[in-house]
């Protein structure tokens, strides 16, 4: 399968068998590095990493991929980018793309990103927008494939808030791949109808399923894999924290939910968890709101049934397999 020069932008853009074929580059790439092979495959090409979100996983998976493959990578933070301030999108698209052979953007609304590969003519890839996530969730499909030896007819439920870049890319990833998606949340954190339309109609084909319930008995009844993620960023105001905390502690991941899932269900978490006092945060948190724990507890989080440091891992091989097969 020939992908080279394809953007990732979004899942929407690639069909299943082209998901599928990154996930099986991904696993075969992991199998050679677990085994010591090399795979410098791009020796002496140059990818510049455009961070206007700071990360850790993403940022360290981008380089270390790189680095397995030969490549040597520029990081720019907010500080070392003019991006859309001095420079247009455009103009700064233009001028990377001639002196690299691939660019990563992660940061804010989609359209910057799909502004960068307009004009950027090298293939860009998505490591965050307020929208998608594709990269996590192509993680998160070769860490359920290695859980269950499967990914079709695998159920999934996202607990919490569901309108933004994770459930939006699990429900395309579902949608996609023929897996039964349900959001268990408050109806008003259920994702955008127009993606929700989009995806059943996907599931016409794949033999997948999106579900939308606020009934967490329902939602969880039967499920292979129980998914969360942080209800809050950082920097909004602590009437926001008390408005999801409020709406949202209901959907909280902890032992009681996890017994009403599938008996072999595992726990995922694309990090940072707010899930103890280990942090800083974890700490405000709890001296604010009186919480040790928010999305997840700690008992589900350290438990054999999480899974959460394999998907960590996990995001270096696929990203490794998405910039092999687009480069």
């Amino acid at each position: 399968m020939d992908l080279k020069g394809k953007d990732l932008l979004k899942l929407f853009d690639f069909t299943p068998d082209e998901i599928l074929y990154l996930i099986d580059m991904a696993a075969d790439l992991k199998a050679k590095k677990k085994r010591g092979e090399a795979t410098l495959y791009h020796p002496g090409k140059n990818i510049a990493l455009i961070f206007e979100k700071t990360s850790t996983r993403t940022r360290c998976s981008f380089e270390v991929a790189a680095n397995d493959l030969g490549m040597h990578t520029t990081f720019l933070d907010p500080s070392a980018s003019q991006i859309g301030k001095k420079e247009s999108i455009a103009d700064t698209a233009r001028v990377l793309g001639r002196l690299y052979d691939g660019i990563e953007y992660r940061g804010f609304d989609q359209s910057i990103v799909e502004e960068i590969a307009r004009y950027a003519d090298v293939p860009v890839w998505n490591g965050l927008t307020n929208q998608f996530h594709p990269t996590q969730v192509l993680a998160d499909a070769l860490t359920i494939r290695e859980k269950f030896d499967r990914i079709k007819g695998i159920r999934l439920t996202y607990m919490g808030d569901a309108r933004y870049n994770m459930g939006n890319s699990l429900m395309v990833l579902c949608s996609k791949l023929g897996m039964h998606f349900t959001a268990c949340t408050c109806r008003k954190y259920f994702p955008d109808p127009e993606i929700v339309e989009e995806c059943k109609k996907l599931c016409l084909q794949s033999g997948g399923s999106v579900t939308l319930t606020e009934d967490t008995d329902q939602g969880v009844k039967d499920a292979d894999v129980v998914y969360t993620d942080v209800w809050v960023s950082m920097g909004e105001p602590d009437q926001i924290w008390e408005e999801r905390i409020h709406d949202l502690l209901p959907y909280q991941v902890n032992a009681a939910l996890m017994e009403k899932a599938g008996k072999d269900a595992v726990f995922m978490h694309c990090l940072p968890a707010f899930h103890d006092l280990n942090t800083t945060t974890g700490k405000q948190i709890s001296e604010k709101f009186g919480l040790n724990e928010l999305e997840v507890t700690d008992e589900v989080f350290e438990s054999a049934r999480s899974v959460v440091f394999d998907e960590a891992e996990n995001r270096m091989h696929t990203i490794k397999a998405v910039m092999n097969a687009t480069l």
